[in-house]
């Protein structure tokens, strides 16, 4: 399960985010990057979290026109991350090109290629109308992505249009606890029911007193 779960870095600060990821490496396998922290650092918290023995995730939802995505996508892919984020509302050419670029960065360095994930509706959003999902899914997989993030409860339709690819649900929040800012919460238990490969956690154990304590819950709740 631990290869399974990916854990939200979002702080501003490297030295902060690493010892989280450290005194949680028994519990995740994948560190996930967001805006605010490679805005913070750039990419040698990439690096710092490879070298501590991490697969990252650069969650970076690349959202231009095509060239720009796929020169910015040719420079992450030689960072080394696991996983890359692009927004399926780009269009089919913009992810054809992010994906190329991301081949072409992780050759030029040696590195294994990111798998491209495309971003379909925000969770923040209180509703994903069906045939929007639909719309998304069908531009990633035009596009060359190998997987999508959604909610939970989107499961059903994007499944439906692309059973194959890899499936990444954020918004995990505990059982009777509070959503935040995601709309579309769930608990893991409900994610994994619906079939989702990859969980993203972040606050309900970052935020909490203990991380390592939450950390242990979160796993046990798992196996009930």
């Amino acid at each position: 399960m631990r290869e399974r779960l990916i854990l939200a870095l979002d702080a501003d600060d490297a030295v902060v985010a690493l010892r989280l990821a450290n005194g949680l490496r028994d519990y995740f396998a994948i560190a996930k990057v967001g805006l605010e922290l490679f805005s913070a650092t750039g990419p040698s918290v990439v690096f710092a979290l490879r070298e501590a023995g991490f697969r990252v995730f650069v969650d970076l939802k690349l959202h231009d026109i095509p060239t720009t995505v796929g020169r910015t996508a040719r420079v992450l892919g030689s960072l080394g991350p696991a996983f890359v984020t692009l927004h399926a509302a780009g269009g089919v050419d913009m992810l054809r090109l992010g994906v190329q670029g991301l081949l072409e960065g992780s050759r030029e360095a040696g590195e294994e290629m990111p798998i491209a994930l495309a971003v379909s509706v925000l969770t923040s959003e209180s509703r994903a109308e069906p045939e929007l999902l639909a719309t998304r899914i069908s531009t990633a997989l035009a596009g060359g992505a190998q997987g999508y993030v959604a909610a939970v409860q989107d499961l059903a339709t994007t499944k439906a249009v692309a059973p194959s690819m890899i499936s990444v649900v954020p918004g995990i929040r505990g059982k009777g606890g509070s959503p935040d800012d995601q709309a579309r919460a769930a608990t893991a238990q409900e994610a994994l029911a619906a079939g989702a490969d990859y969980l993203v956690i972040g606050r309900m154990v970052t935020e909490a007193s203990d991380p390592v304590e939450a950390a242990d819950a979160l796993l046990a709740g798992l196996f009930e």
